[in-house]
């Protein structure tokens, strides 16, 4: 059958420009595009011919970057060549405009910070310039800060669309979304509820990693472990019997706060101690010595200080030994003022004294100098390096309190539900499927639930209000849920059904919840929001469960992880068939690029010096999972190769190549040796790049049509220009034709996914339509012209021509220069295969008289006699 090109009523008619350029594409084609609605998805569809892609929502507060254009790019590539195997592409992009990053970005930007007691100001608009100072800053209630930040967040979208639009890449614009809007609020909480009424999200007071800067809770999966420099402090816990027992710890700030000692079962060091009581140094509080498998006798003294709490090996021993909690750190990150009641003597009381109120390196400091004055300290302190917990977006050490908080149930603490989550990993196909490995060793690894709740002001809201009993004291055990219907809600504005404004906050009234959902909470539903669940349940089962989730390998453990948790709670299923992970941008040192690290590169800058193909080509030559160095060389091979693609397509088409001459279910034109190699090679090249991409490794495909097209224009186009010209008769000009449109055609719908411009650029020349709408290019078509084809011949005769023009270049002369003779030895098969572009090879040697001289051995050109110059 004929390639089908939508949109084509008639043979466009060949008009080729006089001087082919790159420039100006991207902003011409993208408006056309947008204009015909090129990439608009049909959602009067079938499950079946769908291919949905849950593309990454980019942070809109976040700088743009190379990244940015990297794994896009490759996603976008995979999303054309599904469109063009005749899939209806369901690619929409979303903007990830909730949480932390935004309210940063807002404060920095407008020099604004929020008071949640603070009164709402009708029309408020922030200061034209930010004072320098912090303390300048304006103070503005909770609902003028998220207008300000819905307003700073719209204007960062403008600036990314922008960005994709001029890349290329080909997402339906009229479907974006936002995971702040109302439907993705509405979502997000319709979500949460369903997950509380199926027992999977539930409130626990309970040990919080906390970061102090930002007053908030962290996820297990937002810790990034940083090296800080510390020290080991010894010194003695006082036993019944008057022994000393030597403890070692980094953190003697949190001495008060110790409930135990614990030390391994089999170290015989300790076992006459287990059960028994200790009492701690300046505090003279006593504490058990307990057993448990995860001390470590081999690390300091052997026998570990239990505090409550000062790292997540200490909540694993406060939860399994059951032992008091005695917290001392506030959520400002300060000692508890007030002297907890565990510490009974005055002594004690006098000691606490020193610390309390202090910022935490305060503390230490004064705890070090108590010990060292009682005479406590044993030796001096071991200097050390030592990996720290830090909110990934935080500048000072997590801390651990306790603290009432949302979670939803992942496989951290419930070993059935983390073998299910394994199983669901099982379910989705990972490209390359090594990544497989990192989502499994994550779930493996979850020591407790997912933290959902965060206390910051632009998110979503948890959306629960809490009954107040006349004694003014909420009722956490019985939340107030709104609707379905009713969503989105917020709390902290809206008063629940049956109550009034009034009542908020009063005896027999309500209160509302006052925290925020965690942002991966709404992003963990991007499938949902994208694709209307809860709106469209119709549209939803269209492109549900999704067939890709393209993004990084970083975030596997969030991002990835989430959704699947999500997925299989909401619907039991996993949320998509594929996922393809993209890999870092390295520096030229090998480096990750980072905005900490000060190595980013701006990607406005190479787009304008090379062009959007270019950098897709720099993109899409780097596999799935590959950290990829930036390059440019890379693009400036790519910016070559588009530029080749204009000239070569015009010299084609100059031949005398026409639509008309694109070979369909007749191949019998194709009559010469040559031109059937040429299309028995195209013909594997087709075959193997649908194989490639179907294997998700467009980057073999990109490599195998590059390396054919070369071929293709160095070679075969050079070899075949007199006969196209008519120079050996109609039939032999008629097969070169058909060779020649026929390899162009395929070409191009080859190159279409990673150029796109060039490629749309070209094909307007001399067809109707647009060649992203046209099928993936089949072999069908050619079958009868390659039967029997030797895919051999092409790059022989093009080898031979090689050796004869280097001969004419060692002689200094022009290519044109005729050859009045020469041999060309090659073996018996060699010769046998050079006499099907025979003649070809004569005329673009310009050669009176060439011998084919049978020879062991490689194929040599030898004996090459030219023309006087004078007659050149």
């Amino acid at each position: 059958m004929a390639e089908e090109n939508l949109g084509t009523d008639t043979p466009a008619t060949v008009s080729v420009p006089d001087k082919p350029a790159l420039e100006g594409l991207e902003e011409r084609l993208s408006s056309r595009w947008r204009t015909e609605g090129t990439y608009h998805f049909n959602e009067d569809t079938t499950r079946e011919s769908v291919y949905s892609i849950d593309t990454p929502p980019p942070t809109a507060s976040g700088s743009l970057h190379v990244g940015h254009m990297f794994s896009y790019t490759q996603t976008d590539v995979l999303a054309r060549y599904q469109r063009m195997s005749g899939k209806n592409v369901f690619y929409p992009l979303g903007w990830d405009d909730n949480g932390l990053p935004t309210e940063r970005r807002v404060q920095n930007y407008f020099g604004v910070r929020c008071d949640p007691t603070k009164p709402y100001i009708e029309g408020y608009r922030p200061p034209e310039k930010p004072a320098k100072n912090q303390r300048d800053w304006d103070v503005i209630s909770r609902k003028n800060f998220i207008e300000v930040c819905e307003e700073l967040a719209v204007e960062d979208e403008k600036v990314f669309e922008q960005l994709f639009t001029t890349l290329g890449l080909s997402v339906d614009w009229r479907m974006t979304y936002r995971t702040i809007d109302d439907n993705s609020r509405a979502a997000s909480q319709r979500a949460f509820l369903e997950n509380l009424a199926k027992g999977d999200a539930y409130m626990s007071e309970a040990p919080t990693l906390w970061d102090v800067t930002f007053r908030t809770a962290v996820a297990q999966a937002e810790l990034e472990d940083r090296e800080m420099p510390g020290a080991y402090y010894r010194y003695g816990f006082n036993a019944e019997n008057g022994e000393q027992v030597f403890i070692e710890t980094t953190r003697p700030e949190l001495l008060a706060a110790c409930a135990a000692l614990v030390a391994h079962p089999d170290d015989e060091r300790y076992q006459h101690l287990f059960g028994k009581t200790v009492t701690s140094p300046l505090f003279d509080v006593p504490v058990t010595v307990h057993p448990h498998p995860l001390a470590q006798a081999d690390k300091g003294s052997g026998i570990a200080m239990v505090c409550t709490f000062g790292d997540l090996t200490d909540v694993t021993w406060w939860r399994e030994l059951q032992l008091p909690t005695r917290p001392i750190i506030g959520r400002d990150g300060r000692i508890l003022a007030e002297t907890p009641e565990w510490i009974t003597t005055e002594a004690g009381k006098e000691s606490y004294a020193q610390i309390a109120g202090k910022m935490v390196f305060s503390a230490k400091e004064t705890m070090v100098e108590l010990l060292t004055d009682a005479g406590l300290l044993d030796g001096e302190p071991k200097k050390i390096s030592r990996p720290v917990n830090f909110f990934e977006k935080g500048d000072k050490p997590l801390e651990i309190v306790t603290s009432r908080q949302w979670y939803i149930r992942n496989g951290g603490r419930d070993e059935e539900r983390r073998d299910q989550m394994i199983a669901r990993g099982k379910e989705i196909d990972f490209h390359p499927s090594f990544m497989r490995s990192r989502y499994e060793n994550w779930v493996s690894g979850l020591n407790g639930d997912w933290l959902v709740s965060r206390q910051r002001f632009f998110g979503v809201p948890v959306p629960v209000w809490y009954q107040v009993d006349e004694h003014g004291e909420p009722n956490y055990d019985a939340p107030i849920l709104p609707a379905i219907e009713q969503l989105p809600v917020d709390p902290a504005a809206d008063a629940p059904t049956g109550y009034t404004e009034d009542q908020r906050g009063t005896a027999n009234g309500f209160i509302g919840d006052a925290d925020v959902l965690d942002t991966w909470a709404t992003s963990s539903l991007t499938p949902q929001i994208a694709g209307r669940w809860g709106r469209d349940d119709e549209f939803f089962s269209k492109v549900y469960p999704f067939d890709l989730r393209p993004q990084g390998h970083d975030i596997i453990r969030t991002w990835l992880f989430s959704t699947a948790v999500r997925a299989d709670s909401l619907h039991a299923s996993a949320p998509w068939k594929h996922a393809a992970i993209s890999g870092w941008i390295l520096d030229p040192d090998r480096k990750k690029m980072s905005k900490s690290k000060g190595n980013v590169v701006v990607p406005n800058e190479v787009l304008e010096k090379f062009g959007a193909d270019a950098v897709r080509y720099w993109a899409a030559s780097a596999k799935l999972g590959a950290d990829t160095a930036y390059e440019i060389n890379q693009m400036k091979i790519g910016r070559r190769l588009a530029i080749k693609i204009l000239n070569a397509s015009k010299f084609v088409l100059n031949l005398g190549a026409t639509e008309a001459n694109v070979l369909t279910d007749d191949a019998s034109v194709v009559t010469n040796g040559l031109d059937r190699s040429l299309l028995a090679r195209l013909s594997t090249v087709i075959e193997d790049a649908k194989r490639a991409f179907d294997n998700y490794d467009y980057a073999r495909a990109l490599d195998i049509t590059e390396s054919f097209f070369w071929s293709f224009t160095d070679d075969y186009v050079e070899l075949v220009k007199d006969r196209a010209y008519g120079g050996h008769g109609e039939a032999e000009q008629a097969s070169v034709l058909a060779a020649l449109a026929t390899t162009l055609d395929s070409v191009l719908r080859l190159f279409a996914p990673f150029l796109p411009f060039a490629t749309e650029e070209v094909w307007g020349w001399w067809r109707t339509g647009s060649v992203h709408l046209t099928q993936w290019p089949g072999t069908d078509h050619l079958a009868s012209a390659v039967e029997g084809a030797d895919p051999a011949v092409l790059p022989l005769v093009g080898e031979a021509l090689s050796g004869i023009r280097k001969a004419k270049s060692d002689a200094k002369v022009k290519q044109r220069t005729e050859v009045l003779s020469g041999e060309i030895h090659a073996s018996p098969a060699q010769v046998a295969q050079l006499r099907a572009g025979f003649e070809d090879l004569k005329s673009a040697a310009n050669a009176r008289e060439l011998t084919l001289v049978e020879a062991e051995g490689e194929l040599t050109v030898t004996n090459v006699e030219l023309a006087p110059a004078e007659e050149a």
